[in-house]
């Protein structure tokens, strides 16, 4: 059986939970927050998540055991059968995490500990997600899903980019980021509502108060 390692409340971890769900794939979950060395055997760089295969292969990176999801269990499939398709779908999730989600990552310390971060630090980083904002808003239909009537990985992916996003547009930028992507915020009531979504947020709720003792545990020590 597959096994996920990480904690469900990464933004990362929950993009390759979600896959697994919604492909209906047998899986266990293995509580890591890649704070120690046998991690390493799994994780290479000790990153959130990890996948060990059926057969015990550890694959990392969340792009990397999507595809690895996708190509092993074609049933219910998260990419077009159409090549170039198949890139469109790509080429979003790839801007979202370059100009949205990383950025924006960059400012999560001070959001943790309510600080204020430094103006041109706020200024670079708002620089660069504007160049992602306006990228979605000419590749993105939300008709009513990114790529039109069929939800597709990258769906799943800017859903979970989003949680960052927002979390950092509100706690430290002082901008509705997600307000300036045309359709974006209806697409993500609708994203709300399906069951796998409602597993996954509630699993990362229940994982806040230990991720934060972790956190401060950490701040601490």
């Amino acid at each position: 059986m597959i096994t996920l390692h990480g904690f469900s409340y990464s933004n990362y971890y929950n993009i390759v939970k979600h896959v697994l769900l919604y492909k209906n794939i047998h899986f266990t979950e293995d509580t890591q927050y890649g704070s120690n060395d046998d991690y390493l055997a799994i994780s290479p760089v000790g990153k959130i998540p990890a996948l060990t295969t059926a057969e015990g292969v550890h694959l990392s990176e969340s792009s990397v055991c999507c595809d690895y999801l996708e190509e092993t269990c074609p049933e219910m499939p998260l990419y077009p059968a159409d090549t170039t398709e198949r890139a469109r779908i790509r080429q979003v999730m790839r801007i979202s995490e370059l100009y949205l989600e990383l950025p924006c990552r960059r400012l999560i310390p001070f959001v943790f500990t309510k600080t204020a971060p430094p103006d041109e630090l706020g200024k670079d980083i708002l620089g660069v997600v504007d160049r992602g904002v306006g990228a979605l808003n000419r590749l993105c239909t939300f008709d009513p899903y990114i790529a039109g009537a069929e939800l597709t990985m990258a769906d799943i992916y800017l859903r979970y980019v989003m949680s960052v996003v927002d979390l950092i547009g509100g706690g430290a930028l002082h901008r509705d980021i997600g307000a300036d992507i045309k359709g974006l915020k209806e697409w993500q009531t609708l994203m709300a509502q399906s069951d796998v979504s409602k597993k996954v947020d509630a699993d990362q709720a229940a994982n806040r108060e230990e991720f934060f003792a972790m956190i401060k545990a950490r701040m601490n020590g």
